[in-house]
């Protein structure tokens, strides 16, 4: 039973994870120029004529309006890849999504910023901060919150950007992150705040629309002022050598679908960012 039981989680994350993939963060604008679209349908001009004019130009292909690409396309301007920890530090800043960049009505939580150190997750499975490790250039986290009304709690939300010095260093974070859900299926955050329950899944690249690679986590979040047990849904990304993260715990009165939206919504805003800051 307990097999069985595991299973239906299983596609339960990966059914969710889906969700979280297919959100293309070049269709989430946020202001300024937007970016090279990934994957973008080109035209092509028909023979000329003997005179030597082109002839009138059509498309090859037709897509709905805010269609997804069908394969993740872009490539960061080498220029544009952060080399030295002050060129990291610019773009994490820019990338981070602020108050009104996620979904509206969302406030500053506490602390609002943390800069420049690590996350650690120890063999006996709590999360403790240490210094930059060497193949990380800058790593900066904003949390922003859903404020409790309308009889519904607060939900807490945080958005994690990260600059590696290499591609190979930012996909190993990928790599790793999925195995720590295995290793510890329960993890204390610090504060009196516990994940049970968790399960990670890393996509396959094809079903990934608006990154270089996905993976999604789900599981169950309790602590102070939680209102006893709430879901709780994470993402993390890569971009070429940036990573981001969006983890979302939940509160009374909302379902893991609203979660969803909320982690999918952030996911995608921050992703579209970073491709602003790399084109």
């Amino acid at each position: 039973m307990k097999h069985r039981r595991n299973g239906a989680r299983v596609v339960a994350v990966a059914a969710a994870g889906v969700l979280l993939a297919g959100c293309g963060g070049s269709g989430a604008k946020t202001g300024g120029p937007d970016p090279k679209p990934s994957g973008s349908v080109r035209q092509a001009g028909e023979p000329a004529d003997p005179s030597g004019t082109p002839g009138p130009k059509k498309p090859e292909e037709t897509k709905e309006p805010g269609a997804l690409p069908s394969a993740y396309e872009f490539t960061p301007d080498p220029a544009r890849v952060p080399k030295t920890a002050a060129e990291a530090r610019r773009l994490t800043r820019n990338a981070a999504l602020g108050e009104a960049d996620w979904t509206a009505g969302m406030v500053r939580g506490t602390p609002y910023e943390t800069a420049g150190t690590w996350t650690v997750l120890a063999d006996s499975c709590v999360w403790s901060r240490s210094a930059l490790p060497d193949g990380v250039l800058d790593s900066f986290t904003r949390r922003l919150d859903v404020p409790a009304q309308d009889g519904k709690g607060r939900v807490r939300g945080s958005v994690t950007v990260t600059v590696h010095r290499t591609v190979e260093d930012a996909d190993r974070e990928i790599k790793d992150t999925v195995q720590e859900s295995f290793r510890c299926p329960a993890q204390e955050l610090g504060g009196g705040q516990r994940l049970s329950g968790l399960m990670s899944l890393q996509f396959d690249q094809k079903d990934v629309r608006n990154a270089d690679a996905s993976l999604f986590e789900a599981g169950k979040f309790t602590g102070p002022g939680s209102g006893g047990t709430q879901d709780y849904v994470w993402s993390k990304s890569r971009i070429g050598p940036v990573t981001t993260a969006v983890s979302v715990k939940g509160a009374e009165g909302y379902q893991n679908s609203d979660l969803l939206r909320i982690a999918a919504e952030g996911g995608a805003k921050v992703l579209y960012r970073v491709e602003l800051e790399l084109k």
